[in-house]
């Protein structure tokens, strides 16, 4: 459980609709999600998952409705990078990672990501450095940072891919399917990691593993 004060709200969506040549993906939708919260969302293929995290990120506009981030800010006049500048990150289902890099480099090249330039090798700030160290315990790739990211196992992949996203310090982390073909074990750890995470920032997770959700939901959407 989070540790976290719920007070406050983070992410309030009201009344969104969105239509795809006359298919109402969302129709209506009124969701809120309150700080320091883990939420999954669950549903059939088709039901809206995904195109509510569009709206979130500012990918997709809807016809009608509002969002508010973090107390004030319309997500719907704001730009993408803008968004992921307030502190909104979002992981696809299939992990995108520099392969060529090792992990510590890859946690270093998101770092630098922050202030919106790419800070090459070496010069980040002692705070960063401490940032990523902290980070690896987080993800438990510690024993993996000298190793090249695209020789890690699908598990691996997604915790590192997570961990770039936490050196930037979200405030609402969007997760679309963490778990799709991991093994039970790294099912388990990430749903950990979930909870983990979750006394930092604000983890909304869509999720079609229903045993997966069963262990380590604590408030479900349907």
């Amino acid at each position: 459980m989070s540790t976290t004060s719920h007070s406050a709200t983070i992410l309030d969506v009201k009344n969104v609709t969105v239509s795809f040549d006359g298919f109402r993906a969302l129709n209506g939708l009124d969701f809120s999600m309150a700080q320091g919260e883990l939420r999954f969302v669950i549903g059939p293929n088709g039901a809206g998952k995904t195109t509510l995290l569009d709206v979130v990120t500012g990918k997709t506009r809807p016809q009608q409705g509002s969002v508010t981030f973090n107390g004030g800010l319309n997500v719907l006049r704001t730009a993408e990078h803008r968004l992921v500048q307030q502190g909104i990150e979002r992981k696809f289902q299939t992990p995108t990672i520099f392969g060529s890099l090792t992990v510590y480099e890859n946690l270093e090249a998101a770092a630098g990501f922050d202030d919106g330039t790419l800070k090459l090798f070496g010069s980040l700030s002692t705070a960063d450095q401490a940032k990523i160290d902290a980070t690896l315990d987080l993800i438990g790739l510690r024993s993996r940072a000298t190793v090249r990211a695209g020789t890690l196992a699908h598990g691996e992949k997604q915790w590192l891919e997570i961990g770039m996203l936490l050196v930037q310090e979200p405030k609402l982390l969007l997760l679309d399917e963490p778990v799709a073909g991991m093994t039970r074990r790294e099912r388990n750890r990430t749903g950990e990691l979930l909870q983990e995470i979750a006394q930092r920032c604000s983890v909304l997770v869509v999720e079609h593993d229903m045993e997966f959700v069963r262990s380590f939901a604590t408030t479900v959407s349907v």
